[in-house]
């Protein structure tokens, strides 16, 4: 049989949670390509890239779209779980479950409406395909903007299972990659220093130190406040400091950022959303996995008289 498509995994996928186990991605692939009936042929095939087989792909979409529906969770990285809500899904024993039927699920409309692919198979291993009003270029451009989102999304979820002391390292991490600071090693000495007047860390503005930037790291769930702001602000001004950098894995409040954007020492707020954003453009926990080039013809090539 050919490989299913991704959606034709999302029952299959939830029978096999419905175990209540936690099971590790790699026994899923396993379990459901044996239960499909999946020839050697059909595991031994790969996407056009070349980076990946066919069915776990496939497979891993269909657990994204679900998790995205909120019927199926990740308790641990590299692991997946049933919900409450794909539980109850099961008990409804439909004959069969697609995109359309989970956009029942507020949260995964707002996630598919935006930005979704007019064909999501195409954004998986096929061929993009676009909408009436938009051109091929257009819709490749739109489904590597959903790719990206996705990626931001599981890596936030990573970041935010790290212990504190290795979320700082990952900070400290991403400030190298940006520019700041000299090597890692020099950067190190500056970490670990939780609790010490709200300050986890401090590290060379340049190359060369000719100014510090002091760092607050918060590993956090609850969205953070003006108090816990004002605070650092007031760490920075026992160090006689004007310049930090306060991450956190949430949010901030909106009175966080009006506080900021009234004192006189410069204070940059980095949001979870913010984060992840800048760890993926700066290559901080994350590799590369395949190039598409795009070509053109060369009008010069054909201009007799260029």
């Amino acid at each position: 049989m050919a490989v299913p498509k991704y959606d034709w995994w999302y029952l299959p996928l939830l029978r096999l949670l419905s175990d209540d186990q936690a099971w590790r991605m790699s026994d899923v692939y396993d379990a459901l390509a044996k239960e499909a009936g999946l020839t050697d042929a059909d595991l031994g095939e790969m996407l056009p890239s070349g980076t990946d087989h066919t069915y776990r792909n496939r497979i891993a979409w269909a657990r994204t779209f679900l998790k995205k529906a909120g019927l199926v969770q990740s308790p641990k990285w590299g692991m997946v779980s049933i919900t409450e809500r794909g539980r109850s899904v099961l008990q409804e024993n439909p004959a069969t479950l697609n995109d359309a039927w989970l956009m029942r699920y507020p949260e995964f409309a707002e996630w598919a409406r935006p930005s979704k692919p007019a064909s999501p198979q195409s954004s998986i291993d096929s061929q993009p395909s676009a909408t009436d009003d938009e051109t091929p270029r257009e819709a490749l451009e739109r489904m590597y903007g959903q790719l990206q989102r996705d990626l931001a999304d599981e890596l936030l979820e990573r970041v935010k299972q790290v212990s504190p002391e290795y979320f700082e390292r990952i900070v400290v991490d991403l400030m190298l990659a940006m520019g700041y600071g000299g090597s890692r090693a020099e950067a190190g000495h500056t970490v670990g220093r939780s609790g010490d007047g709200g300050i986890d860390g401090i590290i060379d503005e340049d190359q060369l130190g000719l100014d510090k930037i002091y760092l607050q790291a918060k590993r956090w769930k609850d969205n953070v406040g003006r108090p816990l702001v004002q605070a650092f602000s007031g760490s920075l001004e026992g160090e006689r400091a004007t310049k930090g950098v306060f991450i956190t894995t949430s949010a901030f409040t909106a009175e966080a950022h009006d506080y900021v954007g009234k004192i006189s020492k410069k204070i940059v707020l980095i949001d979870g959303r913010k984060l992840a954003e800048l760890m993926i453009r700066h290559n901080v926990g994350v590799s590369q996995e395949a190039t598409y080039i795009v070509k053109r013809i060369d009008s010069d090539y054909f201009d007799p008289d260029a």
